[in-house]
């Protein structure tokens, strides 16, 4: 089988999981499934994918790190992240590490396959002045705290300067998936 043809699916999520790899099956691809870092690494041992994609928020770890290990094992594989909860800090982490798009949930083969086809980018995307709410600022600024927190809400609230339960109700009106 062709490399460009090999796809390695990254999430902890078993029927998201089940759900991507047979769409990308039905549309030609070998699909491997890793779980987190340590299925990923066992994974890459025997198999040589030409495409990626990996779930940002994996069960107590972040995708960021399988993202590098990803673009280590061979820095020409497409790598798209999927989240669902998109930052500008976290894709700018992604991008800086090797991932060649980054796309909020809920995303389907389509989107990916897609990302996949613009990973070269595009030089004549127009630039539009769209000002930043305070609500995003302010939702991007927590998420980067537990991102640094590996998601301990107690130590985000802490290093934010709020109260715990004022965070939790924060998070209750946009979840972290």
């Amino acid at each position: 089988m062709a490399r460009d043809r090999i796809l390695m699916i990254v999430e902890d999520d078993e029927g998201f999981a089940r759900t991507l790899r047979r769409s990308f099956e039905r549309r030609g691809y070998t699909v491997l499934v890793a779980k987190g870092l340590d299925d990923l690494q066992e994974l890459l041992k025997i198999h040589s994918p030409g495409h990626a994609v990996v779930d940002l928020k994996l069960a107590g770890a972040s995708g960021l790190g399988c993202v590098e290990a990803l673009h280590r094992f061979d820095e020409a594989m497409l790598i798209v992240v999927l989240t669902g909860f998109a930052s500008i800090a976290t894709a700018v982490e992604a991008i800086k590490l090797g991932a060649c798009h980054y796309l909020a949930k809920p995303s389907n083969s389509d989107d990916i396959e897609a990302a996949f086809q613009k990973a070269l980018g595009n030089a004549d995307v127009e630039v539009v002045a769209r000002p930043t709410s305070i609500k995003t600022l302010e939702w991007e600024r927590i998420h980067q705290m537990l991102v640094d927190t590996d998601f301990n809400i107690s130590e985000t609230a802490r290093r934010l300067g709020m109260h715990r339960r004022t965070l939790a109700r924060k998070l209750e009106k946009r979840p972290i998936k």
